[in-house]
């Protein structure tokens, strides 16, 4: 069993992401970037709490959201198959690295975020998952919505996180148009 060796596996999953930015898989960006944010939130977090943040995103492009239903409805469905697809993926991984059948129904329930407002892993693991979000794609997502859409997204996301998530959102260096809307959102 060695976390070194597994995590790497699921690194050359995330490898295969067809989308990529200066040659480099977008979701092998997005796990070292949950991972950075790991690192910051807990000091030494735990195998299974590793694993599931970086199996965050972990072949995502298998399931494209365009094959689900437009609507809340179509969007909750695609993220719960999602949900599972990483889940099972990060489990083969898992099973061939020697990891026991407990250790792996931990990390898949991490990863599905399963009761995350009561369960301290899946609270981070959504944590890692908003700081990501505010850090790296607010901007992007701000720039292609109304400002009435991306206060809504704000607050949703800001309800999903954790008081120490939310002291580390708002220490980031983010721009002061950013920044504005955050604040405008949380008044």
């Amino acid at each position: 069993m060695s976390l070194t060796n597994c995590l790497a596996a699921i690194d050359q999953l995330h490898s295969a992401d067809p989308s990529q930015t200066d040659g480099k898989a977008n979701e092998l960006i997005y796990a070292e970037r949950m991972t950075v944010w790991l690192e910051k939130l807990i000091p030494n977090p735990s195998g299974e709490l590793q694993i599931a943040v970086r199996s965050q995103h972990l072949c995502r492009w298998e399931i494209l959201r365009k094959d689900y239903p437009m609507g809340k409805a179509g969007y909750y469905k695609w993220r719960i198959r999602l949900g599972k697809l990483h889940a099972d993926k990060a489990a083969e991984c898992m099973l061939q690295h020697g990891y026991s059948e407990d250790f792996i129904t931990k990390t898949k329930s991490i990863i599905r975020k399963q009761d995350y407002k009561n369960v301290p892993d899946a609270q981070t693991m959504e944590d890692c998952a908003c700081l990501v979000f505010i850090e790296f794609e607010f901007l992007g997502f701000a720039a292609k919505h109304t400002e009435e859409k991306v206060i809504d997204i704000v607050q949703k996301t800001w309800g999903k996180m954790s008081e120490k998530a939310h002291q580390a959102a708002l220490a980031l260096d983010l721009p002061k148009d950013a920044l504005a809307l955050i604040v405008k959102a949380l008044s």
